[in-house]
C-alpha cells in the first residue's frame, strides 16, 4: 500500500470520527412522553424531552409517569440537586406521599 493510499485512508477515517463525535449530542431526546400529575390535578405530557441539562416540574408534580425509553432520576428541588431522588424506570410511575413535597424536576439517565 501507498504512502499517498495510506495518508488518504487514515484521513477519511479521522474526518468520519470527527464528523460522528460532533453530531452525536446534537438533538438527542429520550424517545417518548413524561406525564406529569400538578396538585391541581392538571395532568403536563412532554414529549420526547432532550437528554441533557435539568428540566424543571413548574407547577409541581404528585405523579410522574416515565413512558421513554431511558430511566429518569426525580427531585424534591428546581435545580435538579438535594437529597434523596427517586430512580425512575422507563415505562413506570410514581407518586408522591401525601403531605410530602411535590417532584419539581429531574434529569434524563443516558
Amino acid at each position: 500500500m501507498s504512502v499517498r493510499r495510506r495518508l488518504t485512508t487514515a484521513s477519511g477515517a479521522v474526518l468520519l470520527t470527527l464528523t460522528v463525535a460532533g453530531c452525536s449530542g446534537l438533538g438527542r431526546t429520550a424517545v417518548g412522553p413524561v406525564a406529569y400529575e400538578t396538585r391541581g390535578d392538571a395532568v403536563v405530557r412532554v414529549t420526547s424531552p432532550p437528554v441533557k441539562g435539568c428540566h424543571r416540574l413548574p407547577l409541581g408534580a404528585k405523579r410522574v409517569e416515565n413512558g421513554t425509553l431511558v430511566d429518569l432520576i426525580l427531585y424534591r428541588t428546581r435545580d435538579c440537586k438535594g437529597e434523596e431522588p427517586i430512580y425512575l424506570p422507563t415505562n413506570t410511575a410514581d407518586s408522591i406521599v401525601p403531605g410530602t413535597l411535590p417532584w419539581r424536576s429531574y434529569t434524563i439517565v443516558h
